[in-house]
């Protein structure tokens, strides 16, 4: 069973973050005005935020615990999209035209909110497949989250360098957000 992801950001940021959630994935419909017969990743209805949506956009998502992937403008927060739940996946989706369709052109595990672990794919790429959008085998940039022991803060691993980046202490080597 997938590990479902509960919010680990700031409390001020989930009750400022709006009343959510995020479209969920369909097809058909329009993404984007121009080709209104292609399969749609945000299903019909007016595109979330201002302006019309186009191919190479980046946009919010999470994966629903039921789920569905579920889409917002990249201002978004997480938690919003969310509806303020759990998830099995996060970060940000970009999509492009791809013949009589859509493909994923990028897509990330970043949020800072929920920290998920590049082992969240599966869950994506099932929503993906559920909603007709073609995709690669994995994220096309994965990140590594882990809190701090020492300070509490959140911190992205980089280069897999496990050291805080607030107090120099050392950062666990496995996910430890539970």
């Amino acid at each position: 069973m997938p590990r479902t992801y509960r919010y680990v950001g700031p409390a001020d940021v989930a009750a400022s973050a709006g009343t959510g959630p995020g479209r969920p994935l369909s097809a058909p419909g329009p993404l984007a005005p121009e080709a209104p017969a292609a399969p749609d990743p945000l299903g019909s209805g007016p595109p979330p935020g201002p302006g019309a949506l186009v191919s190479g956009d980046l946009l919010t998502y999470v994966v629903s615990p039921a789920g569905v992937l579920l889409l917002a403008p990249r201002n978004s927060e997480h938690v919003a999209c969310a509806g303020g739940g759990p998830v099995l996946a996060a970060g940000e989706i970009g999509f492009r035209r791809d013949g009589d369709g859509w493909r994923v052109d990028q897509v990330t595990n970043q949020s800072t909110g929920y920290c998920p672990e590049p082992s969240c794919w599966p869950a994506v790429a099932a929503a993906l497949d559920a909603g007709g959008v073609r995709h690669d085998d994995g994220f096309t940039t994965e990140f590594t989250f882990r809190r701090c022991p020492r300070c509490h803060a959140v911190n992205l691993v980089k280069e897999e360098v496990y050291v805080c980046d607030l107090c120099d202490a050392d950062l666990p080597p496995e996910w430890n957000f539970a």
